[in-house]
């Protein structure tokens, strides 16, 4: 019983560490506003359901693409990657991000689909490796950008981020994406993942094989 309260104890601190680092590390990339924000060539928007459970919007998707219309024709961003999941003929975060972004005016011209985003990490790791990108402006959530720069940052690439305006969030979706730091220092540590996500399964243009 005491090893495990050790062992808890410590595995906690080392959360509440990893949560401290990911966030302190990034927050002077994490921009809230356009004014004095660089400018990049390329936006990749991360991913998430347009609906959730009961086929309500999802506010975290409109507002992500709101922000992602605003940088483009703000002129922050010439072209956007929408990398998301596509895991079957009835799922397609990238499809839904673009219709999304043309209803909002964004030409769809300037836009690239990658259907292979399954995690932040595939996103990040794909933008570099598969479409050729080391400067690019993440947009997503404050919350979620953190672990995107911080995953970028580890991975080499020169990346800011925008956030898009946030969402009072559930206990269940804040304890998600506090546990997924950490596992993000594993996946850039300890885990050598590059061939995974970056090839698995997915050609370059993001079509299934």
């Amino acid at each position: 019983m005491k090893w495990f309260f050790i062992l808890s104890f410590f595995l906690v601190l080392g959360i509440i560490l990893a949560n401290v680092w990911i966030v302190s590390s990034t927050e002077n990339k994490n921009y809230h506003t356009l004014y004095n924000m660089p400018k990049n060539d390329v936006g990749l928007v991360l991913g998430t359901s347009k609906a959730i459970h009961g086929g309500k919007e999802n506010m975290f998707f409109r507002y992500r693409m709101e922000a992602a219309a605003k940088l483009y024709k703000g002129g922050k961003v010439k072209f956007l990657i929408l990398s998301g999941n596509h895991d079957s003929v009835f799922y397609n975060e990238p499809n839904d991000m673009k219709k999304a972004l043309m209803s909002l005016g964004v030409p769809e011209n300037v836009m690239t689909l990658d259907f292979a985003g399954f995690r932040t990490y595939d996103s990040i790791l794909r933008c570099k490796e598969v479409f050729n990108q080391n400067n690019f402006t993440i947009i997503s959530q404050p919350n979620h950008n953190s672990r995107a720069l911080f995953l970028a940052n580890e991975l080499g690439i020169n990346a800011i981020a925008y956030a898009a305006q946030d969402v009072p969030a559930s206990y269940k979706t804040s304890l998600r994406e506090y546990l997924a730091r950490p596992k993000a220092i594993l996946d850039v540590y300890l885990l050598d993942r590059s061939e995974y996500s970056s090839k698995r399964g997915i050609d370059v243009a993001g079509e299934k094989r």
